[in-house]
């Protein structure tokens, strides 16, 4: 036998799960609860228990979730094999005793599955655990992936003895005197090499032809009512069983002889080489990757403060609606998916959330303004920090769930708890190649698949992976696929700050103003004066240079937040490289001669201005007639309308209104005006329970060998004028009061261990193995070697104790 292989053939074989995981040591048992780590919710009281959670369907289905195509493939040999099974027949379904490259990398999958107490026994005497085997074992409702069908035994349970007897004969067997017998006899044909392809030899060719149809699966056929000549050959000798009125079946013995004794078409015991399909310099990588980054931090500044004053509204069911999506998409100039993820981003990095409002809307947090102070590569650090962990998935956004409702961007329903692994696979992947090399993408995807076998239907991880490689590439984590210095740094969970920061260029202070409304940024600029551009200008175009255009409209916007035309002067003459055209500076004067000539204000609101035939010209305007405006005084009208929607309306018809207080003041606008109260970044959903630490193994361990100990220990016979019962083995001891306090108060002065049995103060009943030091008051006070540490226990709660034996103290 292989030596790699674990668990060979002892003199004493375990009987049990239970006695395969008792005689492992500690290291090997903290292994198995840091690979399953829902074993440890709550700690097994013994290793029973242990074993019994290692059985369950939910744990189980898990760890064969999280095995590898090989180590799966081998424990779908298991399930088809026979049980027991030794390990040439295991090695045989897999190798068909020519696949060295099986036969080499079996021992490693094996030892998987017994590290994972999905095997147990020694080589002669494999078991796949019960359940394991039920999930596995092909079935008319559930296929196998080897494509196998039912046995011999299996596919004629239910079939009447006559039938059985007349395949028998059909198949040159004797006649026996029971079903059970014949059974018995036909396995042992197709069984039997030598036989079995005499009996094949026999076989019309069409026969032939309808076996290979179904050897490799599905193993089902439909037959017609009057089959035709082949089929009824190999249905009269067995070969074909019935299944249902309408199918046959291929037994498994006669696929696995068809097979050569293989369980699988193509087994994979190599994971695939990821390779560097493309390989770049490192710095053009780095500088590529930095460009990305920069661009990031530039739309997710322009999408939350897009958000500032009216932001979109939330959504009954939460999340936001279709159109707002297609509305930020519009105002980054992307796509919708595109702009799903960057809300998405913005929302996993707390910069935006609902403000709690009774007509709940988006707005940013107060987090966003300490984020815009950060350096440049802090604020990437942030973003790519909230990314990585995060499990709300953007690219699910306009998908269906199971009950057919749209997945919305920022919605409830966005998380996927396999996001974070994926994403941190995709880039070790990333990070095993060489510096500057990018993989093939569908080798990538490949290696992911390996790794994590589908055995369902579902596509998700594949998707995962998928959105990972773009996402990591438009955020900057990678440049032209390969992964950037920073995206290393990130991904080791070291600051990417430093890394980064010089790769960025330093923002500039001054604008370029040309002669046709435009300004250009030759670089990213710095705040103050960034955000006062922002307001003044809109944006036209981005990339290395930002190109802002002047308009009426954005000038207008400047004079509502508060500035007058004299310090627009002043501030595009400070910042400008190059003189203030006269068109720009005109514009200015123009908009702030007009700007504030109406005042617009609440009555239900009210038009005022000093010159009687502005107002007249209103009136007499037909665009003026929703607004249901009709003149109070020579300088006032009334309207219907609300001020917003007032102040909306006379902009649209080309007039500067200015929105005024109750006291006749104008009301300045500003940028930071609604933020919503502090919010909390999202907290990632997690993957199962979390992975223990070495110290809650440990601990764990001591509970589960203390509880086995209490659970297994040799008790003293009572006396045979004591009061108590003898307990079965496992069950608590019952012992009356008196019997107690005398059996631990005579432990305590000899200093030896008891038994006890106890029932904490919630009504949990235990089994502990203490040594008491302490009776006095109603407690006894001891070492609780279940605990591993000094424990006090009130007496009245024992609901009885035993004395060791000495060999067990």
């Amino acid at each position: 036998m292989p030596e790699a292989s674990t668990g060979s053939a002892t003199a004493n074989p375990p009987r049990s799960l239970a006695e395969a995981l008792r005689a492992r040591d500690d290291v090997a048992l903290a292994a198995l609860l840091h690979a399953r780590p829902d074993l440890l919710n709550p700690v097994p009281g013994d290793v029973t228990q242990l074993a019994t959670r290692a059985g369950t369907r939910a744990s189980v289905v898990r760890a064969l979730d999280r095995l590898d195509r090989f180590a799966l493939q081998t424990a779908e040999a298991l399930a088809v094999a026979p049980d027991p099974c030794p390990y040439p027949v295991l090695e045989s379904l897999l190798t068909g005793g020519e696949d060295e490259a099986a036969r080499a990398a079996l021992p490693r999958a094996l030892g998987t599955l017994r590290d994972q107490a999905l095997v147990w026994g020694d080589e002669e005497r494999l078991r796949l655990v019960r359940t394991a085997r039920e999930l596995l074992a092909p079935s008319a409702q559930r296929p196998s992936p080897t494509g196998l069908g039912p046995t011999v035994a299996e596919a004629t349970a239910g079939m009447s003895p006559t039938r059985i007897q007349e395949i028998v004969a059909a198949a040159g067997l004797p006649a026996t005197h029971d079903p059970v017998s014949a059974v018995t006899a036909l396995t042992g044909l197709f069984t039997d090499p030598e036989r079995m392809s005499a009996l094949l030899d026999e076989a019309p060719a069409e026969a032939h032809q309808v076996l290979e149809r179904l050897v490799w699966g599905p193993p089902y056929g439909e037959v017609t009512p009057n089959p035709t000549p082949p089929v009824r050959w190999l249905r009269d000798r067995g070969l074909l069983l019935p299944a249902t009125a309408r199918t046959v079946v291929l037994p498994r013995e006669v696929a696995l002889h068809l097979r050569g004794g293989l369980a699988h078409r193509r087994t994979a015991p190599l994971a695939p080489e990821v390779g560097a399909h493309r390989e770049h310099r490192p710095q053009l990588v780095d500088a590529n990757a930095a460009g990305q980054a920069l661009a990031a931090l530039g739309t997710v500044e322009e999408l939350v403060k897009s958000w500032e004053h009216a932001g979109p509204l939330v959504l009954r069911a939460g999340g936001l609606a279709v159109r707002d999506l297609k509305r930020a998409a519009s105002t980054l100039d992307t796509t919708e998916a595109s702009a799903a993820f960057w809300v998405e981003l913005a929302y996993a990095a707390g910069l935006l959330a609902g403000d709690g409002e009774a007509d709940e809307r988006y707005a940013p947090t107060p987090a966003f303004d300490d984020w815009c102070e950060l350096p440049p590569a802090e604020r990437w650090s942030a973003l790519a920090s909230a990314w990585l962990p995060a499990t709300r998935t953007a690219g699910l956004v306009g998908e269906q769930d199971a009950k057919g409702r749209t997945l919305s961007a920022l919605g409830p329903d966005l998380d996927r708890s396999a996001a974070p692994e994926v994403r941190h696979r995709v880039l070790d992947l990333l990070a095993d190649l060489p510096e500057g090399g990018s993989p093939d993408p569908d080798a990538l995807l490949d290696r992911l698949a390996w790794e994590r076998p589908v055995r369902g239907t579902s596509d998700l991880r594949a998707r995962l992976a998928h959105w990972t490689l773009t996402e990591a590439e438009v955020l900057g984590v990678t440049g032209r696929g390969a992964l950037s210095a920073f995206g290393r740094a990130l991904l080791r969970r070291l600051d990417p700050a430093p890394l980064l920061s010089p790769l960025l260029p330093e923002p500039v202070d001054h604008v370029l103003l040309q002669a046709d409304l435009t300004a250009v940024a030759p670089g990213p600029l710095r705040r103050p004066l960034g955000d006062t551009l922002a307001v003044l200008a809109d944006v036209e175009s981005k990339g290395g240079a930002t190109v802002y255009r002047f308009t009426p409209g954005s000038v207008r916007r400047a004079l509502d937040a508060g500035h007058t035309a004299v310090d627009l002067h002043a501030f595009l003459t400070e910042h400008s490289r190059t003189p203030v055209p006269q068109p720009l500076a005109y514009l200015i004067d123009d908009v702030a001669r007009r700007h504030g000539h109406l005042r617009v204000g609440a009555a239900s609101s009210y038009v005022r201005c000093d010159d009687d035939a502005v107002l007249g010209e209103i009136l007499a305007d037909k665009r003026s007639a929703g607004l249901g405006l009709r003149r109070l005084a020579p300088t006032v009208l009334a309207a219907q309308a609300e001020p917003g929607a007032l102040l909306e309306g006379l902009r649209a018809m080309g007039y500067a209104p200015a929105a005024e207080s109750r006291t006749g003041d104008v009301l300045v606008a500003r940028a930071d005006a609604h933020r919503t109260p502090a919010r909390s970044a999202p907290v990632p959903v997690p993957d199962g329970p979390p992975v223990p630490d070495a110290t809650l193994l440990g601990a764990a361990v001591r509970a589960i060998r203390a509880g086995d100990l209490a659970a297994t220990a040799v008790r003293r016979e009572p006396a045979p004028s004591g009061g108590g019962d003898v307990p079965a083995p496992g069950e608590l001891p019952r012992t009356s009061s008196a019997e107690t306090l005398a059996t631990v108060q005579a432990a305590a002065l000899t200093g030896s261990a008891v038994w006890i049995g106890y029932v904490n103060a919630e009504g949990a009943a235990s089994q502990r193995v203490i040594a008491p030091v302490r009776v006095e008051g109603g407690f006894v006070t001891g070492y609780d070697h279940t605990a591993d540490e000094v424990r006090t226990y009130a007496l009245h709660r024992i609901t009885g104790v035993a004395e060791l034996a000495e060999d067990q103290v």
